[in-house]
């Protein structure tokens, strides 16, 4: 009796250790890579992002913050006048400075500017220094609130977008809320205008909208910092900011983005576009409501 469970036993444990062995192939048969940057791109081997061109890696990172520093020279910003402002990165886990970026369409450090009535918009890029900070001269047009984002890739950590606030001196008011209207007519930029068609097309918050922008003349038409595009939606109580990438383009005059907005709100939208070695710049504002 006591040799009969004793088989029993074994034969069970034989059969758990051949069950984990099973999970733990099919586990590894299921890990998908995945773009650091654009966390949607997913693909069963290793590649590159067809969205940013990054590597693609295995699994999916989980994201950590890492703190970031801003300094003006001098401190006091004065709007209209040409200021000095540096970026510093520190490790999460001990505080000291990051030296090492990874270079994300083109470029180590990307920083978007926007004014606090959703009218004012840059995209720059400051200059990284040997001990690892970013510097960049620019000047602020107006006095009031200015919302900075700043995009960048530690290297051996997950991207970031980290946003900063910058008030010009002397500038006391409150931060005001724009009224924004719906606003999808098509723009004229430098050197071609640009159509938004949205699907659905009444936004509804939490799920996905397709924007299709299209851009006449699209001959002359070119990547821009390696990419087809680039956009910049902000909430208009300036706290939901999304960067995001076209899901779907080749050159053609129809640039695909897909765009998950978190909230009801009216959302600025800034999108750029590179025709003729001339960057375009133009703005749409999209009401997104609340399913009911």
């Amino acid at each position: 009796m006591i040799f009969a469970l004793l088989l029993f036993a074994v034969l069970a444990n034989a059969r758990d250790a051949a069950a984990q062995a099973a999970d733990t192939k099919e586990a590894a048969r299921a890990i998908e890579f995945s773009c650091p940057m654009d966390k949607d791109v997913r693909a069963k081997g290793p590649g590159k992002c067809p969205k940013c061109g990054m590597k693609l890696e295995a699994g999916i990172q989980d994201l950590v913050e890492y703190p970031v520093s801003m300094k003006t020279l001098p401190a006091s910003t004065p709007a209209g006048r040409t200021v000095g402002i540096e970026f510093r990165v520190r490790e999460p886990n001990d505080g000291r400075f990051v030296r090492d970026f990874e270079v994300v369409h083109e470029k180590l450090f990307h920083l978007f500017v926007v004014g606090e009535d959703l009218e004012y918009f840059a995209h720059v890029h400051p200059e990284a220094r040997p001990d690892g900070s970013f510097f960049l001269n620019m000047a602020l047009p107006a006095p009031g609130i200015y919302r900075l984002l700043c995009d960048f890739y530690p290297k051996g950590g997950t991207p970031q977008f980290v946003p900063k606030t910058l008030t010009t001196a002397g500038y006391a008011k409150a931060l005001r809320k724009p009224d924004l209207k719906p606003d999808l007519a098509r723009k004229q930029a430098e050197n071609l205008s640009v159509e938004l068609k949205l699907a659905p097309a009444k936004p509804i918050a939490g799920q996905k909208t397709l924007m299709f922008f299209t851009v006449d003349p699209s001959s002359g038409f070119e990547p821009l910092l390696g990419a087809w595009g680039h956009m910049l939606a902000v909430s208009d109580d300036r706290i939901d900011m999304i960067h995001e990438h076209p899901a779907i383009a080749d050159g053609g005059p129809v640039v695909q983005f897909n765009v998950i907005f978190p909230r009801e709100a009216a959302y600025r939208v800034w999108v750029q576009f590179q025709r003729a070695g001339k960057v375009n710049t133009v703005a749409f504002t999209v009401p997104v409501a609340q399913l009911r």
